[in-house]
């Protein structure tokens, strides 16, 4: 056995199939597979269970795999001490984060953080899925969840509040609601999960209650979906985040302030693998992150404070 059958197992099951595999290591799927057989009749087991679409660690396989992580990460360690020698801080960085969240509240963040390390490379994808995060290559993700998976560790970055919110003069034709109840026979503007019914859920001290919403516009692009609030199209249930400028301008009502809402969780986390050795270039992204939104963690990230004029219409 050597460094680079080892190799080939971590990055077949990091992929999940040999055909994303031989992709990644630009190889034919032929040439994965050859090379598999021959690690699994050196070691005189099975490694990984193949399927048509995925590719599984075996109990002996799983443990070579933390074997092998943990000699590429050694590796990468290594080479980053050695370039760094006399010089800044070098890497790759690849970050999944949410499309709304990742625009509006950590585009700054990721500026300064390369204006301060110049020589890691940063890789954003602005996404909303949640499956198969791993699969992706991506070495972080942010993602607003109820629960994190267990099986990833997750850092908490601070509380999500959605808020019921309506151009002004959308407010000043049709009225905003006042009761939770209302929402539901309400031109809702809001992301939602494709295939499932829509629900909002409300907190007030120890109560808690459910709607069931037919939105009007639904989309992942919060961005869209603050111009659609921007345009009268509705009421728009989104993150504070989304419209606190517009909110402080005035230019965008909150109602409901009382209720704390949810659709997709009440909190902001970072994920990443449990059993990954991190380079020195994650290791001080992740730092960065935590402690930025440590500094904003007074409201939340990107919290509204929705000022007492802003929250009604003019008599």
């Amino acid at each position: 056995m050597d460094l680079q059958s080892l190799t080939l197992l971590v990055e077949i099951l990091d992929a999940g199939n040999l055909s994303e595999a031989a992709r990644r290591l630009k190889m034919s799927r032929a040439n994965v597979s050859y090379h598999l057989n021959q690690l699994e009749r050196s070691v005189g087991a099975q490694l990984v269970r193949r399927t048509t679409r995925r590719a599984e660690a075996t109990e002996i396989g799983q443990r070579l795999y933390q074997h092998g992580l943990a000699i590429q990460n050694e590796l990468q360690a290594a080479r980053e001490s050695a370039t760094a020698l006399g010089e800044g801080l070098v890497g790759r960085v690849r970050l999944s984060v949410p499309s709304g969240y990742g625009q509006l509240v950590m585009s700054d963040w990721l500026i300064d953080f390369k204006r301060l390390y110049p020589g890691i490379v940063l890789d954003v994808l602005f996404e909303n899925r949640i499956e198969d995060l791993l699969r992706d290559e991506v070495d972080i993700a942010i993602r607003v969840i109820p629960e994190p998976p267990q099986n990833l560790v997750a850092r908490a970055l601070g509380p999500v509040r959605y808020v019921a919110c309506a151009s002004r003069a959308y407010a000043q034709e049709h009225g905003l609601p006042t009761q939770l109840d209302q929402l539901s026979g309400a031109p809702v503007v809001t992301a939602a999960v494709i295939g499932k019914q829509l629900r909002i859920s409300a907190y007030q001290g120890e109560e808690r209650r459910e709607v069931v919403l037919e939105p009007t516009l639904i989309s992942e692009n919060f961005l869209f979906l603050r111009q659609a609030v921007l345009a009268g199209l509705g009421i728009g249930l989104v993150p504070d985040y989304v419209v606190q400028e517009d909110v402080r301008r005035g230019e965008v009502l909150t109602t409901l302030d009382d209720w704390r809402l949810s659709i997709f969780g009440t909190q902001m986390f970072m994920l990443y693998m449990p059993n990954r050795q991190h380079t020195r270039a994650t290791r001080t992204f992740i730092e960065f992150i935590l402690e930025r939104a440590r500094a904003g963690s007074t409201g939340g990230p990107g919290a509204v404070q929705t000022p007492a004029a802003a929250r009604s219409l003019p008599s």
